[in-house]
């Protein structure tokens, strides 16, 4: 028996999508979580201490804690600097920052789908790319061109490429 290329296609797209099915669904999920990232949602307060250099200014304190908004004070009581997210002793130096975080499975998540060249694994999102791509590609020798699902496929393709469009210059 031959192989032709559309079969060759599809048993490369069969055993493809099988084996990376856990990683799909790993960007499914932390793609839908990234979506309520500027929110509290599935979040926890942690209170992290830090120890910085005393008698910083407000812009320093900014840049040291790298809160979100900068840090803006609201009060001072004696050396006790309050602001919305914490608290910073201006004589020893402390400072106390309230955040919210995801459960560390979800943030892992988050972190690895939002990879850039200075992460170890950033490799694995571009294979994980060009998969995605080779499942577009492949698609399209699933079924003989011929046959009325084939046709069907292409108008919903194209209805699916005027949506993105669409949504592109929403």
């Amino acid at each position: 028996m031959r192989m032709t290329t559309g079969l060759r296609m599809r048993i490369i797209h069969r055993y493809l999508g099988f084996f990376l099915a856990g990683i799909m669904a790993m960007y499914a999920i932390s793609g839908i979580i990234m979506i309520f990232r500027n929110t509290d949602f599935l979040k926890h307060e942690v209170i992290v201490e830090q120890q910085l250099q005393p008698n910083l200014a407000e812009g320093q304190l900014s840049a040291a804690l790298r809160v979100k908004g900068g840090v803006k004070p609201e009060k001072t009581e004696g050396d006790i600097v309050y602001f919305k997210q914490g608290e910073y002793n201006s004589k020893t130096g402390l400072a106390k920052v309230k955040k919210m975080e995801l459960p560390i499975i979800l943030d892992k998540m988050e972190h690895l789908h939002k990879a850039t060249t200075n992460s170890p694994v950033y490799w694995l999102n571009i294979l994980f790319g060009l998969s995605l791509l080779f499942f577009v590609i492949s698609s399209f020798w699933m079924f003989l061109p011929q046959t009325s699902v084939f046709k069907k496929g292409v108008y919903f393709s194209l209805a699916g490429m005027v949506l993105t469009i669409i949504l592109l210059f929403v």
